[in-house]
Order: structure tokens, then sequence, then C-alpha cells
């Protein structure tokens, strides 16, 4: 039989509320609505098809404070993730979100009313101590610490929701279950035990391997149960991955395995997230969760250190396995044996006997050259469809952002950029420049702090989208705070597919030199007050830090310069 759900009770609002549906619509016509963000919209879905039982709704203070300090939610039933809805004070004025509001939720895709919340409570929580508490530090190079500093609202809103629909998808339909629908599925098909294995990455022959030899072991059958919602930024897509998934299903004994697409927004949460994803594989019906080495990892710290130890996620399942009810199994290391032509665990390989294997960081390399990947490590039809959406990076987009202030030269460096870039050919050159942008893309918004950040994030997405279809972008906003750099850097890394790749170039060109060749006299005007909020003048232009080159017009000349930066793009193989 398949496993319990958490917390006893699958709460499946959209079942559940299926008879009033038509009612709520109605209700929802005429209430405030909010706009839920992609990350909110895979947390809505997960919640009112009972992935994230027993949740009825996002957390309300007491709940939050309880998850992020002790792990529970607080009635006591283990939860190791916060789920929270996000607001700004713009929303909460706009909308009059108080406790005991109504407010619409809709998809930000079709503007289609999914729920509405009835708000239990509003309030501010403290961020720093949920990025120290629930990823371990409050580091930005973390990437959910960096979601939670640049793009997470001020306040958080707490409240039980009715299901008026699930989101609508067109990709894969057949592949996306319910927990309710999965559970079904294996009761029909007799299914008693399941080994579910998590994943955000393509899949190989050792994957195959692994979880074939963890359901045979203990006469299970195999969930492939990858993510497709928000991963780390970077990761291969998920319309890539699933080719992948449905290539190596057809590798797996006849009717061994299944394939079901989950839609969450990881957080990379290490081991608090291989507790939260343990729970959701619980709900949707699986006994048996493979934890990997450095679950939900996200690499490096700004120290260049591991953020979690390698079995800290294992241990903090085993720690709670009474309660999770949910048996782990521990991923083994898997290494191939040309000998004998077959995979096994690293320890249990005799001394002395020959092995392969080949690094993620190899295959990245091989897929970005055109080297040959071999048969024994992936298999011909999944390297087909790594090799059709991750072209060598000399066929790759990637986006060029220059900051520094008006007048510093980025314009004119941009320009020539696009000429060295044209002669030299394969791939359209767009260039993006601060004023043009302004007039084509963001006339409406002034030059306070929030809506620099708004201007920069509109050219951060277009440049993710020009670069994903092949292109070299060259971007010249002045940008000059650095969350909002930060927050343009990760749009661009999490939406440019194989094109993701993003330097940051400063032109630091002195203030004086800046103003004093001023021929349109802006500085001028600023300085009489008649042009307020001008980088420089009355606001503060923050220098990077991180910067990948970094010039100054009055020490190098222009050719000089894009000579530079043509040389950095020849190093990482983009040109």
């Amino acid at each position: 039989m398949v496993n319990s759900p958490h917390g006893g009770v699958l709460k499946d609002l959209v079942a559940r509320d299926e008879p009033i549906s038509a009612k709520l619509r109605e209700e929802a016509a005429s209430l405030p609505d909010l706009v839920l963000t992609e990350r909110q919209l895979c947390d809505l879905e997960l919640i009112i098809n009972g992935g994230f039982s027993p949740l009825e709704g996002f957390l309300n203070e007491k709940d939050y404070t309880s998850v992020v300090e002790n792990l529970r939610l607080a009635d006591g039933i283990l939860f190791s993730i916060p789920v929270n809805l996000d607001v700004s004070q713009e929303d909460i004025d706009n909308l009059k979100i108080v406790s005991g509001a109504r407010i619409a939720l809709r998809d930000p895709r079709d503007d289609e009313a999914l729920a509405i919340i009835t708000v239990d409570d509003i309030y501010k929580p403290d961020r720093v101590n949920e990025a120290v508490k629930v990823f371990g530090a409050d580091d930005p190079a973390h990437p959910a610490v960096a979601y939670l500093r640049n793009r997470v609202k001020e306040f958080y809103v707490g409240g039980k929701v009715q299901a008026i629909q699930a989101p609508t998808h067109f990709d894969y339909v057949a592949l996306r279950y319910t927990p309710t629908e999965l559970r079904s599925h294996f009761k029909k098909l007799a299914w008693r035990k399941v080994v579910a294995f998590q994943t955000r990455n393509p899949m190989h022959r050792a994957h195959r391997e692994l979880t074939v030899r963890a359901a045979r072991q203990r006469q299970a059958n195999v969930l492939i149960h990858p993510v497709v919602g928000l991963t780390k930024p970077g990761d291969v897509d998920h319309y890539t991955r699933v080719r992948v998934y449905e290539a190596i299903m057809k590798k797996y004994p006849n009717g061994l395995g299944h394939l079901a697409l989950l839609p969450l927004a990881m957080r990379m949460a290490g081991p608090r997230e291989a507790v939260w994803h343990a729970i959701i594989r619980k709900n949707y019906g699986a006994t048996h969760f493979i934890v990997g080495r450095d679950h939900a990892g996200p690499g490096k710290n700004s120290a260049g250190k591991d953020f979690y130890g390698p079995y800290d996620a294992q241990d903090l399942v085993i720690k709670y396995r009474d309660e999770l009810h949910i048996d782990m199994v521990p991923f083994q290391q898997m290494t191939y044996l040309p000998g004998t032509d077959e995979y096994q665990p690293v320890d249990e390989v005799p001394k002395g006997v020959q092995t392969l294997d080949i690094s993620g960081t190899e295959l990245r390399k091989r897929l970005r050259t055109g080297a040959p990947i071999p048969d024994w490590f992936s298999y011909d039809e999944v390297v087909k469809v790594l090799r059709e959406s991750y072209p060598p990076r000399n066929k790759q987009g990637f986006v060029l952002l220059l900051t520094g202030l008006h007048n510093s030269g980025k314009d004119t460096i941009a320009r020539a950029l696009q000429t060295t870039l044209h002669q030299q050919g394969g791939r359209s050159v767009s260039l993006l420049l601060g004023e043009t942008v302004r007039q084509e893309l963001s006339a409406e918004l002034g030059f306070s702090a929030e809506e620099r950040y708004k201007n920069l994030q509109r050219i951060s997405y277009v440049a993710a989208e020009l670069t994903r279809a092949g292109a070299a972008v060259v971007a010249t906003p002045i940008a000059p705070h650095e969350r909002a750099r930060a927050a343009a850097k990760q749009t661009i890394l999490q939406n440019g597919g194989a094109g993701a790749n993003y330097f940051l170039i400063h032109v630091a060109t002195p203030l004086e030199h800046c103003e004093k060749t001023d021929r349109r006299g802006l500085f001028a005007k600023a300085r009489r007050g008649e042009i307020t909020g001008f980088t420089g003048v009355d606001d503060i232009y923050e220098t990077p830090e991180n910067a990948d080159l970094t010039f100054d017009v009055t020490k190098q000349t222009i050719p000089e310069i894009v000579h530079s930066i043509v040389l950095l793009l020849e190093t990482n193989g983009l040109v």
C-alpha cells in the first residue's frame, strides 16, 4: 500500500472545493487580486493539490516562526521550509489587505483566478534570521538568499486558501500528476513500495543503474520525480531535461519505473530541503526516498567552501525518520567498470580494479566543445537531446553589462564592441543603450532607487530573451546600485538558457572627467537642481566589487578596452 499523507490527511483543496468552485470564481471577479510570482505560483499549486500537506494555505506568523526556528508548524507537525506569500507595502495599501480580507490569487501567465486567500495576518519577517536559520548563512552566494534579498517583498501574508482551479499547463501534460492522481496510478498498478528519485539535472547511465539497484534491493518500483519549477540559476532548462528523462525511461526494465513531474520551486536548502522533499514524496505516495550526497546543495559559499557537509542532508532525514514515515535510501556513488561493462557502488569495487568516471564539470566541457561523450557514461539518445539544447560555446549567446556614470564612455565602448563582434560574425549583436532603453521601455519611470531597479530588471529580461536565442547583448545602463545589479544577474542566469553567459564590466571613468566632458550639460543641470536623482550628484554610485573587468577611458583607449573585452570572451570560448 502506498504511503499515508504527511499529517494523516491529503489536503487536496481542488477536490475539496470543486462543489463551490463556480461560486468562488464569481466571487473572485469582485475581489481585489494579487498576481503571483513564479515561485508563489509553484507554491500555490502544491498547496492546493496536496503536495504540501498538511498546509492549507500560506504560513501565518505563528507557523512561520515555528518552522524557521524549530522545523515544525505551530501545532507540532514536522515541516522544514517556510512557504510564504510575500507582498509589498504598495500591495497592502492598494488591495486593502487586512486580517479577514479575501484576495483572489491569479496566475501570472494567463490572469486566471486560481484561489482565494482569507487573510489571517500580515507580518514583517526578519529575513536575515530566515536566511541564517533556513539556509545556514546570510550569504548572497546562496541563490535562495540572493532571492530573499533581491526579489522577496517586505511583508508576508498568512492565511488559508480555497481552490478555484489548478494552474493550466501546456507542456508535458501527460506527465503531470497531482498526489491524488499518482496515488491512484500506484494503486491501479498494485505498486506497494515506491522508491522516489529527486533530480533537477539530466540523468545518465549511472542514475539509471543507481535507481534500478535501489528498487531491486527493496523489491519496489521506481518513481522518477524531477523538479520542473524554479531550480538553481544556470541549471539545464526543464524542457531539455524532460526530453532526457523520456529517453532514459526507455532504458528501464519494463514496468519497473514511472516518470512524473513535480512543479516545485526549490530553495536549495540542503538538509532542510531534503526533509521537505521527503514530506512531498510521502504526500505523492512514495514509501522510500533517495537522498543524495549534498542533497539540494547550492555549491560554494562566498568563502569558497560548500554550504553544507556532504552527509548533512542524510543525517537530518535520519533524525526525523520516525515522524517522516518514509524510508531513506542513501545515494550510492556509482562508478563504471570497463572490464565488466557495468556500474557498481564505489565502496564495493575491489582494490586495483580499473574504474572510469566523468564529472559534471567535464561533461559540461565536452558539451561546450563538442568533444565525444562515451556511451558507457550516457546513452546516445540523451547526448543527442543535450547537444540540441546546448550548442558549443562559440554558438551560445552572452550578455555584457557595462555599468558606470553618465558620460563614462560605456555607450561608445558598446558601439565599438558591436562593430568588432559583427566583423567576427557568427551571431547577431544587440545593443541595449541606457538612454534608448529609457525612452522605449521605461519612459514612465523616474530615477528613484526602486524605479532604477525596475528599469534594470526590464533590461535584464530583454537581454535574457535575446541571449537565449543565441545573440550577443551589450547593455549600458548606469545601474548604480548593487542590489539591482545582483537581481539583473540572477534574471539573466535563470532565464538565459544556454546563453546565460553573463559578464559585468565596470567603466570606472572618474566623475570629474565625466562631468568636464559632458557636452549635453546634464551634470550642470543636476548641480542646479533642475534634475534630481542624478547619479554622481545626488545619487550615490555603488562601486561593483565583483566586476569581471574594470576600465577607465582616461587611462585606456577605446580600441584597447574593446580588445580586452574580446579577449575575455575568447578565454571563455564565446568567440
